[in-house]
């Protein structure tokens, strides 16, 4: 790609600079509503988002758009980066395969001429619309959750310097959870029936690493895989499923599939005729769909999530925030996603002198050196990226100190007219693992 002429720079006068700088530094999750008079209304910054804001993932593709759209309102009201207002753009991904999310990242770069990219996820193969990125120079912040991502940087981090994963890859869901069933165990909370295991995946890339990582540490923690099966999505009947696990009761069921409407089928299905395991899915559990699906079929599920706003104060108090602008029924976990890549993004460029538009790539190498070396305390805990893989750190599994990893929230719906409470970890828990219903003592 050629290389575009750069436009003029806006030189804001020094006090906007310095308030700009700090407050967004502070912390953007505590910034709303603090505006101290300063003033975005400099030339506007181009930002996209590519998500699926229509089709099946819908439900958090509206989220995705929403977190960004609440992030650029309250950064335009602490002055925007340098003066500079940020101004967002949109292209639908729809099923979110590989041509279509790199058609909608290249709309983006090509009509709107975009400074970054900052989405939440999009399923595919996690690293083609890193090439559209890396030919235009940019910077991408994206919420794939892939090891993917990781293993394409570490392959060559000179071209793909402006590519970053604001939450850690989804390998780390699979000692993390067997970590976690350990810690109930030595604190009394749980007790296995047997020392089987049954693992329920998708055939996307996603699901298959997370209950690859399960099945491959198991025998560390004393368990035996009892039944690994791959089901086709999305899907609505589990009932061969359930006959197997039925047929030969596990202590535990791991589903690492993630859609909210078939895990909430799969607990509908289930609860009729229970068996004494634990049930442990991945992510959907935290959509609203789950719960308005699955309703008290929902209660004692116990989910996870490597990325999600934490019920602390400031985690709180953005929910509130986004609830108050966008519904008491908004998924307020995945706008997080966007929401902090947004405030991780403006903190490096106001700290680097300004973006970059495309072609630009000397600035946006300063931009993304920023965010490098910074350590952002946002609402889903704290990013930090791995040197040259450019994705966060997770806690605890990957790092001891609490500050210095996003943590890997554990919740459990304990009553499906409420979101899940955060059993783990700590500090972050605010509420306590309960034995499910369906589990007799």
């Amino acid at each position: 790609m050629s290389k575009k002429l750069a436009k003029p720079n806006i030189i804001p006068s020094r006090r906007v600079f310095i308030k700009s700088a700090a407050a967004l530094g502070a912390g953007g999750a505590l910034l709303a509503g603090m505006n101290d008079g300063a003033r975005a209304d400099g030339e506007p910054i181009p930002v996209g988002q590519a998500a699926p804001l229509t089709d099946f993932a819908a439900a958090d593709g509206v989220e995705f758009k929403n977190g960004l759209t609440l992030a650029c309102e309250e950064i335009n009201a602490l002055g925007g980066i340098l003066g500079r207002p940020l101004e967002p753009y949109f292209e639908d991904t729809k099923q979110m395969g590989d041509a279509t999310n790199v058609q909608a990242v290249q709309r983006l770069i090509d009509r709107h001429s975009v400074h970054a990219i900052l989405n939440g996820y999009n399923i595919g193969s996690g690293a083609a619309i890193q090439d559209v990125v890396a030919d235009s120079g940019i910077i991408y912040i994206h919420y794939d959750t892939t090891i993917g991502h990781n293993n394409l940087i570490k392959s060559d981090p000179e071209r793909y310097f402006g590519s970053f994963q604001g939450d850690p890859a989804e390998y780390w869901y699979g000692p993390g959870f067997l970590k976690f069933v350990q810690q109930l165990e030595e604190n009394g909370q749980y007790k296995r029936t047997n020392n089987k295991m049954a693992v329920i995946l998708s055939a996307g890339v996603y699901a298959a690493n997370i209950a690859n990582a399960i099945k491959e540490q198991a025998a560390t923690y004393g368990w035996e895989i009892s039944l690994f099966e791959t089901v086709n999505v999305p899907i609505s009947e589990w009932g061969p499923t359930l006959a197997k696990i039925r047929q030969d009761p596990p202590s535990v069921i791991a589903v690492t599939h993630f859609l909210p409407a078939d895990l909430a089928q799969f607990m509908v299905q289930f609860v009729p005729n229970p068996t004494p395991s634990l049930i442990y899915m991945q992510y959907g559990p935290s959509i609203p769909a789950f719960r308005d699906i699955a309703k008290e079929a929902s209660n004692g599920v116990l989910y996870a999530t490597v990325v999600g706003a934490l019920q602390d104060e400031i985690g709180t108090a953005f929910e509130k925030r986004y609830k108050e602008k966008f519904g008491a029924n908004a998924g307020h976990n995945s706008g997080a996603q966007s929401y902090d890549g947004a405030y991780v993004w403006a903190t490096a460029a106001a700290l680097a002198g300004g973006s970059g538009e495309p072609g630009n790539e000397e600035q946006n190498r300063k931009v993304a050196a920023r965010m490098r070396a910074m350590i952002h305390r946002g609402v889903t805990g704290t990013t930090r990226f791995i040197p040259d893989e450019q994705a966060a750190y997770t806690y605890p599994t990957q790092v001891a100190d609490s500050s210095l990893g996003m943590p890997h929230q554990f919740l459990q719906i304990q009553d499906h007219t409420k979101g899940g409470g955060l059993i783990a970890p700590a500090p972050y828990n605010t509420a306590t693992f309960a034995t499910p219903p369906w589990i007799k003592a």
